[in-house]
Parts: structure tokens; C-alpha cells; sequence
């Protein structure tokens, strides 16, 4: 895709288009059964994001990430931290 795509993204969004595509790439292989890692998932998300997550949401959210075992985009978890 064109550079000025990603640049224009950015400028509308903040979102660094790097932090995303690394965080897509460390996605690929996570596993989603592993507390830690979902946890850490979470918090990066919400890092990109700029976003605060309580901790009540987050734990929230890893429960049922670890239970439902699903592996899971940028998209779906920054729609789990958004309707706080």
C-alpha cells in the first residue's frame, strides 16, 4: 500500500502505523491460552491506543480471551477496551 495511506491513518487516528503492524506480527503466533500473554497483548493495545484501562476491564477482558482460546486482531481487542 502507498506510504501516504499509512501517514494520512496516522494523522487522523495518532496511531503510529508501526506499533500496529508490530503488534499484528507479534499476534500471529501468541498463545491465547496464556494469561500473561494476553495480558500483555491487552496492555499494548491499550498503549497504542492511548487508552487507560482499569484493572477490573482488563482482567475482564484476558478472562475471556484465556477462556474462549480465540486468536484475536488489534480491531477486536480495541473494541473490547472502547465500550468501557
Amino acid at each position: 500500500m502507498d506510504n501516504n495511506f499509512f501517514k494520512n491513518i496516522e494523522k487522523k487516528t495518532g496511531v503510529n502505523m508501526k506499533d500496529v503492524f508490530e503488534l499484528a506480527n507479534s499476534l500471529q503466533h501468541a498463545n491465547f491460552k496464556d494469561e500473561k500473554t494476553v495480558r500483555s497483548v491487552v496492555k499494548r493495545v491499550a498503549q497504542i491506543a492511548n487508552r487507560k484501562v482499569p484493572k477490573e476491564l482488563e482482567d475482564k477482558i484476558v478472562q475471556t480471551i484465556v477462556k474462549d482460546g480465540k486468536s484475536l486482531d488489534f480491531s477486536t481487542i480495541a473494541n473490547m477496551i472502547n465500550k468501557k
